[in-house]
C-alpha cells in the first residue's frame, strides 16, 4: 500500500460540505443497505472528488475510497 503513506491531508470533515460516509474497518459493507441513487463511481470530502481507491488521512485516520463512494478507516502497521 505504498500509495498510503503519501495520502493527502484533508483535515476534519466539515459539516457545511459534502462528504461520504466513513466507516470503520470492522463493518461489512455488504450487509449495509444503500440507496441505488446514491452510490457513487468516487468519494467526497468536503465537497472534493476522490476516485476509488485513493487514499487520504482525516487527522490520524487514513482513509481508503472504495466501491460504492464510501471512505473506510485503515488501520496502519507501524512496527514495520
Amino acid at each position: 500500500m505504498p500509495k498510503s503513506r503519501h495520502a493527502l491531508q484533508v483535515g476534519a470533515p466539515d459539516p457545511e460540505h459534502r462528504t461520504s460516509p466513513i466507516l470503520s474497518r470492522e463493518t461489512d459493507t455488504g450487509e449495509l443497505s444503500f440507496d441505488s441513487e446514491l452510490e457513487q463511481e468516487a468519494c467526497l470530502f468536503n465537497d472534493q472528488r476522490y476516485e476509488l481507491g485513493e487514499y487520504v488521512r482525516s487527522g490520524s485516520e487514513l482513509l481508503h475510497c472504495v466501491e460504492r463512494g464510501v471512505w473506510v478507516k485503515v488501520r496502519e502497521d507501524h512496527s514495520a
